[in-house]
């Protein structure tokens, strides 16, 4: 047998019996001789009560998250390897992480969408979810924070903050989820602890609190100090392809360099002040019982008080180590159950009210080809069982879930019932999407619905369920679109099928038709999540289609402040319908990205329209919003003042929103438009023989340089790009830097385009160009 089939034997049957006890490889020399074997131990297989039904305090919910190539996928690999899950590590190079199953994450050795894993970890159930790292995949990263507690963050110990370090940080502040940082990659040369210690407190404004110190640096790299306990773990690697599961550890002691334990001693005294200015019930401990040696204070005592500053995200956990050399990783395992938090530690109000009743937030969903639609549940309470029926709040549907499943990677394990803090995976659930809100029937969504109202003490608003439905997945608005075409209308109705697959499986990808021409149009976040979605439609539905030229999505906003009236009088049968609008229009915050768009009514007539006929004008002044004046795009940047709305007896909420409507068109196209453009923020790091190369380059894409920041040997050039100008740019910089630079995007603003570049825009778009 092949060492590949090998593996690839190995994981389906650990897989299929649950394995994992965790081998804990850091605990002794002895236990740790037990490497790759490929029989079962006697005790390395949890009994099944165990596995399905842990105690929730044992419970990890966590992310992994950091900027592309910081190591995401190589650190969850090693976790998996170092907790018994596997039983041979996989290379993102080698394209056989458990993780990164898509055929095109292996081809390109990058993460595209988030992949859910379950493993054992010291008598902890850790449920840890991949995320991607490339800006065209966000939504991964923001519905997966949706349901975690915890999140580690990857850095490049030699790059510190980068780009999408930034966003998927801000994300997590988003979801005030507690995060400990891993500085990977200290086996470069380059790297510098310091140097990433002050970025992260200068670009995330995070507070860090570093617990361990490396023992040498670049290829000498062989272990940490641990801060708490003054311990060395120190791994003697003997050959590129030893494991890393056997290492040292050795307390501290004279013996030792000199400069080395110098430095670990400042180290601890500084972590210990620290900790005392964050947690007040620290502080009062070394007061009161160590006021003379602050050294001597036990290690569990500031494990705890390091645990609760991390818990009330007044501080961040740093640990460093290298992945890929198989250093550090028990560390970080035993940093996530020590420091982030059980799902009971996290409080969500709204869960309360459905006490012991299933609750559960439905965050993503896969399309299997056996199985049919499979859907991600994350459990707040109650218990999921298969062959149940269970309600969907949002569709107000009742399905039946036919299968229950523990989610490991792309290999899934069948389970009779699933507790309150897990994450499951079900199968049957065929009207379900993501952002759902599921119970387990409609009676207990009234039941808390009434808990709901009791405590509040108000009258219901929004509907008997308004309040009792958990917050969804935000999806950003698309920012690059094509036309799509089958290669035969015989093709039309399986493409209509595969995008309708897609499009439930990932929302930030939207499908319209084009009401003039028929086409049909995807809209997606970049190039090359359009490009992934082409790949996915001709790989797995089988389907050879066309791509038009990838197109701009851009904005629309008005110059000035309007005031206009119109008045509908139609007769349709024996109904005579009048109405009369009177509306204003003024410009608000053009520029920010997805600027908001606000409705108003004045005092009076707030107090004066029936409830069906507001939302028949809220409507019709939405629906004038998705179409510009100018070029049909969406408008944002606009508030709308409802000033007077008349309506003769007998007229239809249908008719007051086609009058609102036709008003506002009439409004928007007085008030003279304004074309916005997507903005880049742009960061490529580049030697410095390269850099007036990438200047030129930008200059003439319209680029505006913000700053150029040295990084080692390096350059790092920040930059605000038009978006339309970034076509094929990863090309473009290849070519001009010999492939030695990388880059990244992130939506940076929306900018009204200057009179020259708009006026081509329009004749192109107007065919005369």
């Amino acid at each position: 047998m092949s060492g590949r089939a090998l593996q690839t034997f190995s994981r389906m049957i650990w897989g299929r019996y649950l394995l994992t006890a965790g081998l804990q490889g850091c605990r002794c020399r002895l236990s740790c001789h037990l490497k790759r074997h490929y029989s079962f131990l006697p005790d390395d297989v949890k009994s099944l009560r165990a596995v399905v039904n842990p105690d929730i305090s044992k419970i990890r919910n966590i992310g992994i998250m950091a900027h592309i190539d910081a190591g995401k996928t190589t650190t969850t690999e090693r976790m998996l390897y170092y907790s018994g899950y596997t039983r041979a590590l996989g290379d993102v190079d080698d394209g056989d992480t458990v993780t990164d199953f898509m055929a095109q994450e292996r081809e390109r050795g990058i993460t595209i969408q988030s992949a859910a894993v379950t493993f054992d970890w010291k008598s902890h159930r850790i449920n840890l979810i991949d995320t991607p790292g490339h800006v065209d995949f966000t939504l991964e990263v923001e519905r997966a924070l949706r349901v975690l507690d915890g999140a580690v963050a990857v850095f490049d110990a030699s790059a510190g903050v980068e780009a999408q370090t930034l966003t998927v940080w801000r994300q997590a502040e988003k979801h005030h989820i507690p995060c400990v940082c891993f500085l990977n990659k200290m086996d470069k040369p380059a790297a510098n602890l310091s140097f990433s210690i002050e970025s992260i407190k200068q670009k995330l404004k995070a507070n860090p609190v570093l617990l361990q110190i490396p023992v040498g640096s670049g290829k000498n790299f062989t272990g940490v100090v641990d801060l708490l306990t003054n311990q060395k773990l120190i791994w003697k690697l003997k050959s590129m392809r030893d494991d890393g599961r056997v290492f040292e550890i050795k307390a501290l002691d004279q013996s030792d360099d000199p400069e080395l334990l110098q430095v670990v001693g400042e180290a601890r005294t500084a972590l210990i002040e620290q900790v005392a200015d964050l947690d007040d019930e620290f502080a009062e401990l070394l007061l009161t019982n160590f006021s003379d040696n602050f050294d001597a204070v036990p290690s569990i005592k500031l494990q705890e008080a390091i645990r609760r500053v991390t818990l009330a995200r007044k501080g961040v956990p740093v640990l460093c180590g290298s992945s890929l050399r198989n250093k550090g990783v028990q560390p970080l395992l035993d940093a996530i159950t020590a420091y982030l938090p059980a799902p009971n530690e996290r409080h969500h109000d709204l869960v309360r009210w459905y006490k012991d009743d299933l609750c559960a937030l439905a965050f993503k969903v896969l399309h299997d080809k056996q199985r049919g639609p499979l859907v991600f549940l994350r459990i707040y309470s109650g218990t999921l069982k298969p062959q149940t029926a269970i309600h969907n709040i949002n569709r107000n549907s009742t399905e039946r879930m036919s299968r229950l499943l523990v989610p490991f990677a792309d290999q899934h394990v069948e389970i009779p019932s699933m507790t309150a803090g897990n994450i499951a995976l079900t199968v049957g659930l065929k009207q379900t999407v993501t952002g759902d809100t599921i119970v387990s029937s409609k009676a207990a969504a009234a039941a808390a619905a009434r808990r709901a109202q009791n405590d509040s003490g108000a009258e219901k608003k929004g509907g008997e369920h308004a309040n009792i439905i958990l917050s969804g997945v935000e999806v950003p608005d698309p920012v690059f679109f094509c036309t799509i075409e089958p290669p035969s209308m015989a093709k039309q109705a399986d493409l209509e099928n595969a995008l309708n697959c897609l499009q439930r499986e990932d929302p930030s990808l939207k499908v319209r038709v084009d009401p003039d021409s028929g086409q049909t149009i995807l809209c997606g976040m970049g190039e090359l999540h359009i490009e992934i979605i082409h790949d996915r439609i001709r790989r797995e539905y089988g389907i050879e289609t066309h791509l038009g030229p990838l197109q701009v999505a851009y904005r629309e906003t008005i110059l000035n402040e309007v005031s206009t009236t119109d008045t509908l009088d139609r007769t349709v049968g024996e109904r005579r319908h009048v109405v009369t609008v009177e509306l204003a229009v003024r410009p608000v915050d053009i520029t920010s990205v997805g600027g908001s768009c606000e409705i108003t009514f004045t005092e009076k007539l707030e107090g004066q329209l029936l409830p069906g006929v507001k939302e028949a004008v809220e409507n019709g002044v939405h629906s004038s919003y998705l179409q510009g004046p100018l070029l049909g795009y969406p408008v944002q940047g606009i508030s709308t003042l409802i000033q007077d709305v008349t309506i003769e007896p007998g007229t239809s909420a249908a008719m007051v929103s086609a009058c609102v409507s036709r008003c506002m068109l009439k409004a928007l196209r007085l008030a003279g438009g304004q074309v916005l453009e997507p903005v880049m923020s742009l960061e490529v790091t580049v030697g410095e023989e390269h850099l007036s190369s990438v200047l030129g380059d930008l200059a003439q894409r319209r680029g505006t340089v913000r700053d150029i920041q040295s990084r080692h040997d390096n350059k790092v050039l920040l930059a605000t790009v038009p978006l339309a100008e970034m076509m094929g740019y990863s090309t473009i910089l290849r070519t001009v830097t010999s492939g030695n630079a990388t880059f990244s995007l992130e939506l940076d603003a929306y900018e009204a385009m200057n009179p020259q570049e708009q006026n081509t825009l329009l004749k192109r778009m107007a065919g005369l160009l």
